[in-house]
């Protein structure tokens, strides 16, 4: 049974930090891509981060600078350090495991930035 768990999720004020975590079973997670998405109320979910296997990273231009998305193959997890967090990153975070089209969805996890 595949199993995407986010947590670290909470309510911060804006400049502060959070990491998030995603804790995987019942995925090869090593050949994973991982990504963390958001989704704000009213809005449709959007990209934030990856790491590909081979540990390459991408992000969103709204958050370039102040994210940071890691992988440790052996406990199976994906990170998401969040720096310099403002209110518009209020949203749900999803972690997401994909493998040659075949997705994988954690249930989320709130953030929510006062200002």
């Amino acid at each position: 049974q595949v199993q995407l768990v986010e947590s670290g999720g909470g309510l911060v004020q804006a400049g502060r930090s959070l990491r998030l975590s995603c804790a995987t079973s019942g995925i090869a997670f090593s050949i994973h891509t991982m990504g963390w998405y958001r989704q704000a109320p009213g809005k449709q979910r959007e990209w934030v981060a990856s790491i590909r296997r081979d540990s390459l990273t991408n992000y969103a231009d709204s958050v370039k600078g102040r994210f940071t998305i890691s992988r440790d193959n052996a406990k199976k997890a994906a990170y998401l350090q969040m720096n310099s967090l403002k209110p518009e990153d209020t949203a749900v975070y999803y972690c997401k495991g994909s493998h040659y089209g075949d997705d994988y969805w954690g249930q989320g996890t709130q953030v929510t930035v006062s200002s």
